[in-house]
């Protein structure tokens, strides 16, 4: 069975390449996920902007972007998932479905952001 984390990447990361709708297959936790990314893009990518040096979030690889989203949606939106635990799942991502380099990027803003976050 697939992971919810990663069902929820598949998704996101079809929708923002297509521009197709929502897949409405989607169960639980990924479907929470991604309804809360597609509500809260433009929010999203503007704090991701916010702590990526040198990055926005359209010149990023379009998996990267999508865990990217994923994650900052789970570090506002839903705190009763402790930070770290968003950060291990959206840094196991990026090494699973992305570059090598990936891990570290994707690590760096989000350990910005989530200092941020408690700040």
């Amino acid at each position: 069975m697939i992971e919810p984390r990663d069902a929820a990447l598949t998704a996101l990361y079809a929708v923002d390449l297509s521009g197709e709708p929502v897949p409405s297959d989607l169960v639980d936790k990924a479907a929470r996920l991604v309804r809360g990314v597609t509500e809260h893009l433009a929010e999203l990518d503007e704090r991701i902007n916010e702590v990526a040096e040198g990055w926005r979030t359209e010149r990023m690889p379009a998996v990267d972007r999508a865990i990217l989203r994923m994650a900052t949606f789970e570090l506002i939106y839903e705190p009763e998932t402790p930070p770290p635990v968003v950060l291990s799942e959206a840094v196991r991502l990026a090494k699973l479905y992305s570059t090598e380099k990936s891990g570290g990027f994707v690590n760096g803003v989000l350990a910005k952001l989530a200092d941020t976050q408690s700040a």
